[in-house]
């Protein structure tokens, strides 16, 4: 990440239901959107969000407000001439998420875009047309799971065909299904997981309809954490792990972490403590996916939302 790129920079913060996060980035002497910082914040502020009408708690919205306010000063150092704060399913679907935007423009003096599914959708799509590693990909799914949605989108020749936004992020699913997340992960709920995204996926009408051997691309934080996991298990930066990830070792991983209690996943090196409580059901989630898609192995992308914000925000 070279500071030193030509010309101005834009600074993302988006606020999800389960971490906040910021990227600072530029486009180089070809075009392309290059980071200059990122920085994630596991801040929760989603808690809650399975209710019927969902609300953001004080303590949640205490940490978000404090974790943007973080962000938004690391990105000062790199004289943004454009900063934009967008939030998603938590904020979107909290019956007081206004209260919480009221509390970040007093704090931080920045107003927040609220983005609809659709729109979150569409810019997942196009922050993974920036990824350099997918150039060669003309047809592929792409799969961004959060804490209160989940993002699945289909393209052909390279543009979105299908793009929806649904209410299985892991947040969501886990206080749903999972009765006590301090316990090891039940297999009934592991089942139910599976049954629920299925059933919701065939509601929508998400055809997984794209010629044979379209790649699937894992976004988010799911994949990622894989990721680092295995790395921390090999002794290897993020970078040097596989950028794919097979479905029978997403499987592996989920029979292995599932029999811990929580206290246990916490300490995993390479899975953040502030996640343990939902990965279980994010793997579940991925694997369902994977079973309804026929797909043998993700793609893993961290061009996702942030990258779709910046490429818009730099015209």
């Amino acid at each position: 990440m070279n500071p030193a790129v030509p010309g101005p920079c834009v600074a993302i913060v988006d606020i999800g239901s389960n971490s906040i996060k910021v990227l600072v980035a530029a486009r180089n002497a070809t075009g392309a959107v290059v980071p200059l910082k990122l920085r994630t914040v596991d801040a929760r502020i989603g808690a809650g969000i399975s209710r019927a009408e969902p609300r953001l708690g004080e303590a949640g919205m205490a940490r978000g407000v404090d974790a943007i306010e973080s962000l938004l000063a690391d990105a000062a150092a790199f004289h943004p001439v454009r900063t934009v704060l967008v939030a998603t399913s938590a904020v979107r679907d909290a019956a007081n998420g206004a209260e919480f935007r009221d509390r970040v423009r007093a704090r931080c003096g920045h107003e927040i875009r609220i983005l609809s599914g659709d729109e979150e959708a569409n810019l997942i799509g196009r922050g993974l047309t920036c990824d350099p590693a997918l150039l060669g990909l003309e047809n592929f799914y792409v799969f961004d799971l959060g804490g209160g949605s989940l993002e699945c989108l289909a393209f052909r020749a390279r543009r979105i065909e299908q793009a929806v936004s649904l209410q299985l992020g892991c947040v969501r699913l886990t206080e749903k299904f999972v009765a006590d997340p301090a316990q090891p992960f039940p297999a009934a709920a592991a089942t139910a997981v599976a049954a629920h995204t299925r059933a919701t996926l065939g509601a929508c009408g998400f055809a997984f309809s794209l010629p044979p051997g379209a790649a699937a691309i894992g976004t988010g934080g799911t994949i990622t954490t894989v990721r680092t996991i295995f790395g921390a298990r090999d002794g290897r930066a993020f970078e040097a792990t596989a950028s794919t990830v097979r479905t029978s070792e997403l499987r592996e991983l989920l029979a292995w972490l599932g029999g811990l209690t929580l206290a246990q996943r916490q300490q995993i090196p390479g899975l953040p403590p502030a996640r343990a409580d939902v990965f279980p059901t994010a793997l579940a989630t991925f694997l369902a996916l994977a079973e309804a898609g026929g797909f043998s192995e993700f793609r893993n992308s961290v061009y996702n939302l942030r990258y779709g914000l910046a490429e818009q925000a730099l015209g």
